[in-house]
């Protein structure tokens, strides 16, 4: 641990040092399992931290090696981690299907994969760096689980004894028997490491014949047709012919597991890191590789561009122009930044940049106007006025000219709408003005937005467009 007294203390100028503080006390007082999978939005409600800040305290420890990193593709459902990654490259499949909950699912970076921090094992090595080691318990709660299931702290073990019958640690190439009695309520018999369940609809009268199941686990088989049995005795025989110890687990789908499940909190999504400025500075290309096509379900695109520039350049200059313009992309980057977006690209005097939700960028674009008009009374002079324009909606991430970038249609209307847009007033679209927090931001700061019917090119329909004075 004394080794990582350099590492804390170079986080601390790059982190606020009071986050940098809260860290170091995590990694050096914390339990095993606080280690594993940190949520950086837990930690950071925690301790009423700003998010934004603690989770970029968190990349600037891991580019430390103070943490790793893992992108976690979740299921919906259960809220179970389907696939465990490194790297955002390794999210290849199309689709992902859950065992438990018998579905499948087309990943989204919305709310399906979620990026947590695992303290490294040359700062401090923790039981789940060898996840095999674990009890069944403690491997649901530390690596089956995801960090958006709010697990209780206090009284965790008795929860989940009161919704798993039996369970036992079968190593690779062994066979078990498992004698136990079951009840009248639909049973699932679940082994989380292959991820494969066989569910069990217990009905009927009792029997007090005893009643025979074998079950192998493979990584082939993950899930088999509902089987119908009575109450009474069972005698299930599980063989596992994988190369790592499987966990087989009779489990009740009852009020005990739905409650447990059902406590929620907010995760670090990918979405919303691919969004974040210093996430885009630390790792810049080594994000998304060449021949990935990865969903968005929702992301707001925000263009800027100058007006008149041709003519600002003719006026001033080209080395005064060029001054001024840096100087504009230089304020347009800080404001991004710190309202949670990130500048995807500037083409020519104009800049894209994406944001988690759309009332962070409407928030964003009021301040660049603002900034503007501040920066042109100082010059006493008009130069430099944006146009600005925001949309919202699906879009696919992918790698373009070695970045990161997005593609579809609606990052085809949102640079068509700031087209559309004058230097004094900002356009939206009907879905930016339809989230309820962007319609709250502007009734507290009293602009009423404009409606237009326009259609834009290359687009078939014609949209609702907003202007906001």
């Amino acid at each position: 641990m004394d080794d990582a007294m350099p590492l804390f203390a170079a986080l601390r100028h790059s982190a606020l040092p009071d986050i940098a503080d809260a860290i170091e006390r995590l990694v050096v007082e914390a339990p095993d399992h606080h280690l594993c999978r940190v949520n950086a939005l837990a930690f950071a409600n925690k301790y009423g931290f700003d998010e934004d800040l603690t989770v970029n305290a968190f990349l600037h420890a891991a580019r430390l090696g103070l943490f790793e990193m893992s992108w976690n593709v979740l299921c919906p459902g259960c809220g179970g981690v389907l696939d465990a990654n490194t790297s955002l490259k390794t999210i290849q499949s199309d689709t992902y299907s859950c065992a438990l909950c018998a579905a499948g699912y087309e990943p989204t970076l919305d709310e399906m994969v979620e990026v947590t921090f695992t303290v490294s094992p040359r700062v401090r090595h923790i039981a789940a760096h060898d996840p095999h080691s674990l009890s069944p318990t403690e491997y649901f709660r530390q690596i089956y689980w995801g960090s958006g299931i709010e697990l209780p702290e206090e009284g965790y073990e008795e929860k989940v004894d009161a919704f798993v019958l039996e369970s036992l640690e079968l190593p690779p190439g062994e066979k078990a028997v498992i004698s136990l009695q079951l009840p009248a309520e639909f049973t699932v018999i679940f082994e989380p490491v292959t991820h494969a369940a066989q569910f069990i609809d217990v009905q009927g009268e009792p029997t007090r014949e005893r009643q025979n199941l074998s079950l192998v686990f493979d990584r082939v088989q993950r899930h088999g047709d509902v089987l119908k049995l009575r109450p009474g005795p069972l005698r299930l025989s599980v063989e596992n012919r994988t190369e790592v110890r499987t966990l087989p687990s009779v489990c009740l789908a009852n009020d005990a597991l739905h409650s447990l499940l059902h406590n929620r909190r907010s995760f670090l999504t990918a979405k919303r890191l691919l969004s974040n400025q210093t996430f885009r500075d630390i790792y810049r290309t080594d994000t998304i590789d060449v021949d990935q096509r990865l969903k968005i379900t929702s992301l707001t695109f925000l263009f800027t561009d100058l007006r008149g520039s041709t003519e600002l350049y003719e006026r001033v200059g080209d080395l005064a122009a060029f001054d001024l313009v840096r100087t504009h992309f230089g304020i347009l980057n800080d404001i991004v930044g710190a309202e949670a977006g990130a500048v995807v690209k500037t083409i020519g005097d104009a800049v894209m940049a994406t944001f988690p939700t759309p009332d962070r960028a409407i928030m964003a674009a009021m301040r660049m106007r603002e900034a503007m008009l501040s920066l042109n009374k100082e010059r006493g002079s008009d130069d430099l006025l944006l146009k600005i324009g925001i949309h919202e909606g699906p879009c696919i991430a992918v790698s373009l000219n070695e970045r990161q970038d997005y593609f579809g249609q609606t990052v085809n209307i949102a640079s068509r709408v700031q087209n559309l847009a004058t230097s004094h007033e900002i356009f939206a679209t009907g879905s930016v003005l339809g989230y309820p927090q962007a319609a709250e931001l502007l009734s507290t700061h009293g602009l009423k937005p404009v409606s237009h019917n326009v259609a834009l090119r290359g687009i078939t329909n014609q949209i609702d467009v907003f202007a906001i004075p």
